[in-house]
């Protein structure tokens, strides 16, 4: 991977971007399960970088991990690094991106994790697949965007208009251009592997008069269900088979975002592509645009009513392995907040934390702290429950907005089985957070409106076949919890991905330590690992 500036045009505007070889979206990382995948990464741009491997679990191999200052130190201009991971036990599909700043925005690309030869699918084996990705797109420069934010303490301008597969389609002010084109061929079915790459913005994706029949999200299968929408956080993917089962013609297909937070600014141009049938001829009647309305902004039912039918597969291949009993019950509140600020014109700068801890980014990685053994970069004592009680979701105003900041993890044995209940809260605003954590999938057990009550939502929990996951949304003004075994020894992120929230400091970290088998350990670090 060769990272790059490369002059790009959308909008009727130019403006230079950073790439991966030059294109937007990137090139798609193909493997199949069990691979050894070793990808180098040579920076040519003027900024620190690193790629993640969303979604990949990286076990004892952490320093491929990608997060700056989480597991590795970025790669300077001019350098270098291999990243060298195993696909292990995972298929379907994935994404990388830039981990650091917001270059996140344009360094994206699709994973395809391949069945090992000879294994089929679960589903109807597709005429053809097909890459989806969703974006946003800003005609300025996006670091200059959130280096003025970050001057003012205050919220950074939202994106400009949305990106299916790099075009924004149809857009006020500019231009006829219809965007992607799917072309497909009447009776045949095709899976479209859809990915959520945007910053900040939780996507509704949907094609005029097709249904989609949903079986994986973040690279795990599911019980297949239909739907005319899906909803795709960002850092999550979502496959769906589309039956090309319509008349000839051309097929509208949106992007638009879900954001049931009113006092939120949100980029409410939704992006266009189309599905054309082949044998749609030009200027007939049969090549009309069939068109669809999409989801308004705060369609909060479809979205509840898509992440309600998402459940595991549950099969003898492909179990649901979710931890019946806990080690470890965590209370994380999941919000945002107001610290003072001399600098910023207001005086104020909204901040984001988790249980009122602002994450303090260290200035050397915390693998590396960790693996080494240097004292002074963080400290062992995130809280697993909320410094205080009060009615989370309850109105901002008689709130304390303030919050603490530190480099605080929270210590795991190898093998302990943890529950987090993440809350959100009513502080500055209720809002929906899509919540990633680095180097597991987890189980999604429950979801709920309102402050979680541990005696009468814990009973209601679905052990048998919660959906399993990388990345998911805790509702506005409600709470998600979720379930995992710490198998993979090292320094795991989790956060916010809402670039904005990860910013400003809605994130922290599990360190957990190595078993005592002989593959229960972090791998020492490789030899060219970037240096601070």
């Amino acid at each position: 991977m060769q990272v790059v500036m490369k002059n790009t045009t959308r909008l009727c505007a130019t403006k230079p971007i950073v790439t991966v070889n030059g294109e937007f979206p990137g090139p798609t990382l193909y493997a199949r399960e069990d691979d050894t995948v070793l990808v180098k990464v040579v920076n040519h741009v003027q900024y620190n970088v690193t790629i993640h491997w969303h979604g990949i679990r990286q076990l004892r191999t952490g320093w491929a991990d990608g997060p700056a200052y989480i597991t590795q130190c970025p790669i300077q201009p001019g350098q270098n690094f291999v990243y060298n991971f195993t696909v292990t036990g995972q298929r379907g599909t994935l994404l990388w991106h830039a981990h650091i700043l917001w270059l996140r925005a344009t360094v994206h690309g699709a994973i395809v994790i391949l069945p090992k030869g000879g294994v089929p699918y679960p589903f109807p084996t597709p005429h053809k697949e097909v890459v989806v990705v969703l974006g946003e797109w800003w005609k300025s420069d996006v670091e200059a965007v959130i280096n003025e934010a970050t001057k003012s303490g205050m919220a950074p301008n939202v994106s400009d208009a949305h990106t299916i597969n790099g075009l924004s389609g149809r857009t006020p002010g500019c231009g006829l251009d219809e965007g992607f084109r799917l072309r497909v061929v009447k009776g045949k079915t095709y899976l479209l592997r859809v990915i959520n790459a945007a910053l900040n913005e939780e996507l509704f994706f949907k094609v005029a008069g097709h249904q989609l029949t949903v079986v994986e999200v973040d690279a795990v299968y599911t019980k297949p269900f239909k739907t005319d929408t899906i909803l795709v956080a960002p850092g999550q993917t979502t496959n769906v088979l589309l039956s090309a089962d319509r008349s000839t013609g051309r097929y509208l297909v949106t992007a638009s975002t879900f954001m049931d937070a009113p006092v939120v600014a949100i980029d409410n141009v939704t992006a266009t592509a189309t599905v054309h049938y082949e044998g749609t001829l030009s200027g007939g009647a049969a090549s009309a645009l069939v068109a669809t309305k999409p989801p308004p902004r705060n369609a909060t039912q479809i979205a509840t009513g898509f992440m309600d039918g998402l459940r595991s597969l549950n099969t003898r291949a492909f179990p649901c392995n979710v931890p019946q009993s806990v080690d470890h019950s965590l209370l994380f509140t999941v919000g945002l907040g107001v610290n003072p600020c001399p600098s910023c014109p207001s005086g104020r700068r909204v901040v984001a934390s988790i249980n009122n801890v602002t994450f303090a980014m260290p200035i050397l990685a915390l693998l590396q702290a960790h693996f080494f053994n240097i004292r002074g970069v963080f400290t062992a004592d995130f809280p697993g429950q909320p410094p205080a009680r009060f009615n989370f979701t309850g109105p901002p105003s008689t709130m304390n907005m303030q919050t603490t900041s530190g480099t605080r993890l929270y210590r795991l044995a190898y093998n302990d089985t943890v529950q987090v209940v993440l809350q959100d809260t009513g502080v500055v605003t209720p809002e929906s957070h899509p919540i990633h954590l680095h180097g597991f999938n987890f189980f999604v057990v429950g979801r709920g409106l309102g402050n979680f009550n541990p005696k009468t939502d814990t009973a209601k929990f679905n052990l048998v076949d919660p959906v399993e996951r990388n990345t998911v949304g805790v509702p506005s003004g409600g709470w998600t919890a979720i379930r995992f075994r710490a198998d993979n020894p090292g320094v795991w992120f989790l956060h916010c991905h809402l670039e904005v929230h990860t910013t400003w400091g809605l994130k922290m970290a599990f360190l957990v330590d190595d078993g005592k088998g002989p593959n229960q350990s972090l791998l020492p670090p490789p030899t060219d690992l970037p240096a601070c």
